[in-house]
C-alpha cells in the first residue's frame, strides 16, 4: 500500500506519469536469468534445469514468521509443513511442546479465546507511553547519569509522535475531502466513468469540485481512469486513517486481547493456533516467493522445490513485538525449521536482548535467519533498524555478531542505474546482498495472486534459495550457506541510483557483496564446498532430531 500511496501523490500533485517506464516487469522475472532471459532474476529455473535436474534433495522446513498464512491456498495447500504430532481438532497438546493443536505452526499475537490482534501500535508509540509515564513529574535537570540518556530518547520519541500524529490527521483531512470532491464531480456528471471531454465541458464555481476536477484532469492525462482514483483515495484514507487511529495512536493497546503477561519477556506459551489470522496478505504472499508449488501448473512458481512452509504469526498492521518474534524464532527452531524468513522490521526496540537471545538459540540449532533491510530508503550503517544481527550485549569473548543472519535489499527488474529499488534501505556494512524485491508476482489469500513490491520480497526470494542449498547440500552448515549466497552473488558493475536519491554510485556502496543473489552460481559453489556437518544430523535441518521428524506432506 505504502508505494502505491506515494505514486498516487506523484501522479496528483507533480504530473508524474503512471507508466514512467513505459513498460513491465516479466512475469516470474525474479526466477529468470540475467544472460538467456535479460533480466536480473536469481536464475532459479536455470539453476533446476542445468544443475539439478535429475537429482533429488531432503525436505527442509521454513518458517515464516510474518501476519499469517493462508494454509488452504491452491499454490500452498500441498507445501504447507504439518506437524505429525498433533491430532487435528482435539484441543490437546499431543506432542508436548506446550502449544496445543498446533498443526501448521503458531500464533503469538492471538489469544487462548480465538481472538486475533489485527492492528497494533508502532513500536516508538509504545515507547512513548513507557517513558512518559516513567518521566512524568520529575525535574529532568536531576536525573541520574544512567537515566539521562533515556529521557533524551524519550524527547526525541515525544516530538517525533506529536508531529506525526498532526501531519497524519494532516493526510486523512487531505485526501478524504479529495474523494469526497471526486464523488461528488461523478454525481453532478451523473456518469460512472468519466472523460476528458466530459470535464472540459463541465462548469462550477464550487471550490471542492474545482479542486476534484484538476486532479482528475491530471490523472486522465496520464493514463489512469475514475475508477482507479476512487480505489486508491480510499486506500490513502484507510491508511492514514489506520497510522492515526492505531500505529501512531498512545491511546490505543490492543494486547489484552492475547492476555499473555507482557511484561515477562521470557514468558513462552501464549497465544493459538490460527496461522492465518484477519490479514494473511503479506505472509501468504511471502510464503508463495520461497515455495509456491513449482509442478501444479497453477499460479506461480516459487523458488524452492522441496520446502514446508511452516507459518509462525507474530506481525500485526503495526511494529512486531519483541517478545512476540523471539518466540517465533524459538518455536520454529524447536519445530524442525533450518531457514527463517522475517520480512518485517522497525526503527526502536523494546526488548533488544530478547531477540537476541533467540537469534543466538538458532545459531546453536544451526538455523539460518533471512532477514528484509527495510524500506525506508535509508543508509542502516547510520540509522537504526530492529532487529539485526549485532547483539546489544558484547562480551568479551563473544560473538558480536550472527553468523547466521542475512540481510536483503531489495532490486527492481528495471536494470541499469535503476537496478535498486528506489525504497530499499542499504548499507555497505549493515546489509549483505540484494534480490529481486520490485513486482513481483506471488500468491495471496482466497486463491488469489497479486504483484507487491518491498524488501519483503526479497527476502524470501534469498530464503528460498537458501532453502535450496539446505535441501541439496545438507552437510552446509547455516553460516555456510550465508557464506554459499554471498560469495556467488551476481556482480553489478553499473552504477545505480542510490536509494531516495538521484545520485549514482557503485553497487558494492549498498551492501557487503556489491551483488544479486544468484541460485545457479550458489549451487555451483556449494557443490564444490566441504561441508562442516554430517548431512540430517541437525533437527534445525529436517534430520533425525524429534522436530525434523514431523515434516510430512
Amino acid at each position: 500500500m505504502k508505494f502505491k500511496l506515494l505514486l498516487l501523490i506523484a501522479v496528483l500533485f507533480s504530473g508524474y506519469s503512471l507508466m514512467a517506464q513505459g513498460d513491465e516487469a516479466k512475469e516470474n522475472w525474479f526466477n529468470l536469468d540475467p544472460s538467456s532471459d535479460g533480466v536480473q532474476g536469481v536464475s532459479t529455473e536455470r539453476m533446476y534445469k542445468e544443475l539439478l535436474a535429475g537429482k533429488k534433495g531432503q525436505t527442509v522446513i521454513v518458517a515464516v514468521i510474518d501476519s499469517g498464512v493462508d494454509a488452504e491456498h491452491e499454490d500452498l495447500k500441498s507445501i504447507m509443513w504439518v506437524n505429525a504430532g498433533e491430532i487435528a481438532g482435539n484441543g490437546k497438546d499431543d506432542d508436548n511442546n506446550g502449544y496445543v493443536d498446533d498443526i501448521h505452526g503458531w500464533n503469538f499475537i492471538g489469544g487462548a479465546d480465538g481472538r486475533n490482534v489485527n492492528q497494533d501500535t508502532y513500536e516508538a508509540t509504545r515507547l512513548y507511553v513507557k517513558y512518559k509515564k516513567y518521566f512524568e513529574g520529575k525535574d529532568a535537570a536531576k536525573l541520574p547519569k544512567k537515566e539521562k540518556a533515556m529521557y533524551d530518547e524519550y524527547q526525541i520519541i515525544k516530538t517525533e509522535i506529536e508531529e506525526k500524529q498532526a501531519e497524519l490527521e494532516g493526510n486523512v483531512t487531505l485526501y478524504q475531502g479529495l474523494l469526497d470532491g471526486v464523488q461528488a464531480l461523478k454525481t453532478a456528471l451523473g456518469k460512472d466513468e468519466v472523460t476528458k471531454e466530459d470535464l472540459e465541458n463541465f462548469e462550477t464555481e464550487d471550490p471542492a469540485l474545482i479542486q476534484a476536477l484538476g486532479v482528475l484532469k491530471n490523472v486522465l492525462a496520464n493514463g489512469g481512469n475514475l475508477s482507479e482514483v476512487e480505489e486508491q483515495l480510499q486506500g490513502a484514507v484507510d491508511y492514514f486513517q489506520g497510522q492515526f487511529e492505531y500505529g501512531n495512536n498512545p491511546d490505543f493497546d490492543p494486547r489484552s486481547i492475547v492476555g499473555d503477561n507482557y511484561n515477562d519477556s521470557s514468558e513462552r506459551y501464549y497465544g493459538n493456533n490460527d496461522v492465518k489470522g484477519p490479514d494473511a496478505s503479506h505472509g501468504t504472499h511471502v510464503a508463495g516467493i520461497i515455495a509456491a508449488a513449482r509442478g501444479n501448473d497453477l499460479g506461480v512458481k516459487g523458488v524452492a522445490d522441496n520446502v514446508r512452509i511452516m507459518s509462525v504469526r507474530a506481525v500485526p498492521d503495526g511494529d512486531e513485538r519483541d517478545k512476540d518474534v523471539a518466540n517465533a524464532i524459538m518455536y520454529a527452531v524447536d519445530n524442525g525449521a533450518s531457514v527463517i524468513n522475517m520480512s518485517f522490521g522497525k526503527g526502536y526496540s523494546w526488548d533488544k536482548g530478547v531477540v537476541d537471545k533467540a537469534v543466538k538459540y538458532a545459531l546453536k540449532h544451526d538455523v539460518l535467519l533471512v532477514h528484509a533491510a527495510g524500506n525506508a530508503g535509508q543508509d542502516n550503517d547510520t540509522q537504526s533498524n530492529f532487529p539485526n544481527d549485532e547483539f546489544a550485549k558484547k562480551g568479551l569473548f563473544g560473538p558480536k555478531e550472527a553468523a547466521n543472519w542475512i540481510e536483503v535489499g531489495a532490486l527492481s527488474w528495471k536494470g541499469g542505474e535503476n537496478a535498486a529499488a528506489n525504497f530499499s534501505n542499504y548499507g555497505k556494512k549493515k546489509v549483505d546482498v540484494f534480490a529481486p524485491g520490485v513486482d513481483i508476482l506471488s500468491t495471496t489469500p482466497d486463491q488469489g495472486y497479486e504483484s507487491f513490491s518491498g524488501t519483503s520480497m526479497a527476502s524470501p526470494v534469498t530464503a528460498g534459495v537458501a532453502a535450496v542449498l539446505r535441501s541439496y547440500f545438507p552437510e552446509l552448515s547455516a553460516e555456510q550457506v550465508k557464506e554459499v549466497i554471498m560469495a556467488s552473488t551476481e556482480a553489478t558493475d553499473v552504477k545505480v541510483k542510490k536509494p531516495c536519491s538521484k545520485t549514482l554510485v557503485p553497487f558494492e556502496d549498498l551492501c557487503v557483496t556489491g551483488g544479486v543473489v544468484n541460485a545457479y552460481k550458489a549451487v555451483e559453489l556449494a557443490s564444490k564446498t566441504k561441508g562442516k556437518k554430517k548431512s540430517g544430523g541437525s533437527a534445525g535441518a529436517g534430520g533425525s532430531g524429534k522436530p525434523g521428524d514431523k515434516v510430512r506432506a
